[in-house]
């Protein structure tokens, strides 16, 4: 990787002691925060992979606040990034908060030069892969992610669009190229591959992640997917659709960082959603203090998964049959009853090619969350590596499954079902 760094005129990365003078000339966040700089609250929060972030709290209200670095904060200056990434960002929360309103935050101000958004403060809002780590159940999650993924993946597809505006769509998002092949190498190519950055929980799974990387049916299972990334421009996607990207109450739901966002297959954004359901299902085991004391909440964790899909599903179909607006299946061609019954037919055909993608795509998901760079705390919270390592085997032994062999899963209940019994029969690494 290049070690050079992206400069730009007037760019400063933020601290608590210089934000407050920015804020302070932004009219509209400042009479939001109330009070005078001096009086504000703020501190870095982000604990991401690429960003800062900031709370900033005065006497009348509070901010949050996101700034780009030109690089990868979980590596530092030796993996430079595009500060452009916040523009991209902005543009996906704008199109998204159009098409889903009150399930992403508010945007207040957005600074093209410092790459910062400032948005609205989300309270008492917590990330959901905490929630989920702690048993929380959240009953609005189901009913919100089907509405919010179904909504923005059909309004951005060529079901919805004109041709002209749908290219518009991909030509706006092109230059995501950055984002993009972090997605590429790390989900589709470095966890089957001697890579620097790969880690795992060693030397408990050095065997898997030996097999891995000799393992030909997996190679040409996840070089089929990568190049459906590559190629495929069906809709606008959030392209990092994770429990660590969503915050939540028990009451209300709001999806955030969107800087993944570009044009590419719809199942990479369910399949992600599908992913971590699994994982956090998988991870229960090691955070039980007393064996079977997460029973209920992993019975929760299926059921919801089980919902959001079906839930999904239904939602997309109903958006189509009410909005036959794109210049795709032109509905000049399906008129009267007969024409009806054979569109709709084509309807099923098209979810079931878009589930087959979303299998596939959890399967990755999954993989690279467990021998590739960036770790979900649902797994490595687990202090106990044994346990932890029982776990992560678990999980990859599934998604291998799901991979290579796609077509055994013909259902969500197919998959929660094998979630269960790969559970009962891997008792450990």
């Amino acid at each position: 990787m290049s070690a050079q760094i992206e400069t730009r005129a007037g760019y400063l990365p933020q601290k608590p002691e210089t934000l407050a003078a920015y804020l302070s000339g932004v009219e509209r966040v400042r009479n939001l925060l109330g009070g005078a700089p001096g009086q504000w609250n703020i501190a870095e929060v982000g604990d991401g992979n690429l960003n800062l972030v900031f709370i900033v709290k005065g006497p009348l209200g509070g901010v949050a606040v996101k700034q780009a670095l030109p690089y990868v904060r979980l590596v530092g200056e030796s993996w430079p990034l595009p500060l452009s990434r916040a523009h991209y960002e902005h543009m996906a929360l704008s199109e998204q908060a159009r098409l889903t309103g009150g399930l992403v935050p508010g945007i207040l101000h957005y600074d093209e030069v410092q790459a910062l958004i400032v948005m609205e403060l989300l309270e008492p809002h917590i990330i959901m892969r905490r929630g989920m780590i702690a048993g929380t159940v959240y009953p609005k999650f189901a009913g919100d992610i089907s509405t919010f993924m179904a909504r923005t993946l059909f309004f951005t597809s060529d079901l919805a669009l004109t041709a002209e505006k749908k290219k518009a769509m991909i030509g706006a998002f092109s230059g995501n190229t950055a984002l993009c092949k972090i997605t590429e190498d790390l989900i589709f190519t470095d966890p089957y591959r001697v890579a620097e950055l790969n880690r795992w929980t060693s030397p408990q799974l050095d065997a898997y992640a030996a097999r891995w990387r000799e393992d030909g049916d997996l190679k040409v299972a996840v070089s089929r997917l990568k190049l459906k990334f590559l190629s495929s421009a069906e809709a606008m996607l959030h392209g990092d659709l994770h429990t660590g990207s969503v915050m939540l109450t028990p009451e209300d739901t709001r999806i955030i960082d969107p800087e993944f966002a570009f044009m590419g297959p719809m199942g990479f954004d369910v399949g992600a959603v599908v992913a971590n359901f699994l994982l956090n299902y998988f991870s229960q085991d090691g955070h039980e203090k007393q064996a079977g004391d997460r029973d209920a909440y992993k019975d929760w964790v299926l059921a919801t998964l089980e919902q959001i899909w079906t839930s999904f599903r239904e939602k997309f179909l109903a958006l189509w049959r009410d909005n036959p607006t794109g210049d795709a299946y032109p509905a000049s061609l399906f008129q009267g009853a007969q024409g009806e019954a054979r569109l709709e037919a084509e309807r099923q055909a098209f979810m079931e090619r878009l589930w087959t993608d979303t299998v596939g795509f959890a399967a990755a998901k999954m993989i690279r969350r467990i021998l590739g760079l960036a770790h979900n705390i649902d797994l490595e919270w687990i202090e106990d590596k044994d346990r932890r390592a029982s776990c992560e085997a678990r999980a990859l032994t599934l998604a291998r499954d799901m991979m290579v062999n796609t077509a055994s899963y013909s259902s969500i209940r197919a998959i929660t079902d094998a979630a269960r019994r790969v559970r009962e029969e891997i008792k450990s690494y």
